[in-house]
């Protein structure tokens, strides 16, 4: 039986938390000295305090100890999000070199999978359940570590990154509550709040930056609710599911990736060449770019929640839908078309036709 007042009660003991919380951390943030200064990479123009993501982090915290969720290892994944948390903390303070912040995320994944929260099988359509066996540690390794660092690379507007998690965690929700799982929706439900709370900081134009320790702490925690919920769903999509709610960020990091070794750069170097930044550089405003990325990700959710028990016929329509948005997101990232983005400039000419029609109607009345 679902306790619908309890959550509701959690939700907003979280989100009033980070909402509040954001005021203290963000004058911490001035008096030490975590701030993101603008650079060659970055949209921003002006000094702003990082380290929202402890907010974040303290809002689930306390949301947590009000609703007491019960799990065999949860003590070893509240001791690995302490470990991110405080390696986050460590590079919005001091700039941690990648191989220093990559040994914190590695430590915080090896506590998790020696607890035996692993992902020990996987369904793929036509081919059936898949025992893993010795393979299960290094898929699980990877899938962690992947994902922390996903939604710490789409890190980049204003309320990307915080919105793009909340509308996974939405999906994950739902498919959770289909699924009975209580722990997972306990754990959605104080993330979601504690997200929400900081966007009212951190929507354009944000006062405040959640930095790394928010974009890993969310990455972990949406990387390891994953393992306990949808992996765990013996259904004939289950291996593809998380990859479809989290299609955006898991793409468009690979998408990144492919496109370096395409031209010959390192895979592993930074540039301003995302699907945010494309979309910036194609005409779109700021929050247009975040609103639209939203909008990817809310079709994925919904595409990943009606693909969790749909039919043949409704998952190829589905995966026809997911085709196009990925090779749309291709299309921007410019690793497709050669340069050509002509999904994109349609999309935009129609956008534009539309607000015309609309100015125009407003200056005749």
């Amino acid at each position: 039986m679902y306790h619908i007042p309890e959550l509701v009660v959690a939700f907003c003991i979280s989100l009033l938390s980070t909402l509040i919380l954001v005021y203290p951390i963000k004058k911490l943030a001035m008096k030490i000295g975590a701030i993101d200064h603008p650079n060659y990479r970055k949209v921003h123009t002006k000094a702003t305090p990082r380290l929202g993501g402890l907010a974040i982090f303290l809002g689930v915290v306390i949301g947590l100890l009000y609703i007491r969720p019960e799990h065999p290892q949860l003590l070893e994944i509240v001791l690995g999000a302490f470990i991110i948390v405080i390696t986050g903390l460590l590079d919005d303070k001091y700039q941690l070199k990648p191989i220093l912040k990559l040994s914190g995320q590695i430590a915080a994944t090896i506590i998790v999978i020696s607890s035996g929260l692993i992902i020990d099988r996987i369904t793929i359509p036509l081919l059936g359940v898949i025992e893993l066996h010795g393979w299960s540690i290094i898929v699980t390794f990877f899938w962690i570590i992947g994902i922390t660092n996903a939604i710490n690379l789409i890190d980049g507007l204003d309320g990307l990154a915080a919105g793009v998690s909340t509308i996974a965690l939405m999906s994950i929700t739902v498919m959770a509550f289909m699924d009975y799982r209580m722990t997972v929706i306990y754990f959605c439900i104080v993330l979601i709040a504690s997200n929400l709370g900081f966007l009212f900081h951190n929507f354009h134009p944000a006062k405040i930056y959640m930095g790394d320790t928010g974009s890993m702490f969310l990455g972990y925690s949406i990387a390891v609710i994953s393992i306990m919920g949808l992996f765990k769903n013996i259904t004939l999509f289950s291996f593809v599911i998380p990859i479809i709610v989290l299609a955006v960020p898991i793409f468009d990091t690979l998408f990144a990736m492919l496109r370096r070794f395409i031209n010959g750069e390192s895979i592993m170097m930074p540039d301003k060449k995302h699907f945010h930044h494309n979309l910036l550089a194609a005409g779109f405003s700021h929050r247009a770019t975040v609103l639209i990325i939203y909008g990817f990700s809310a079709v994925f959710g919904i595409s990943a929640i009606v693909f969790s028990n749909a039919s043949l016929v409704v998952s190829i329509l589905i995966s026809f839908v997911i085709l196009l948005l990925l090779h749309i997101i291709a299309e921007v990232v410019g690793i497709v078309g050669k340069g050509k983005r002509p999904i994109v400039q349609l999309t935009r000419k129609s956008v534009m036709k539309i607000k015309n029609k609309k100015q125009v109607k407003s200056s005749s009345n």
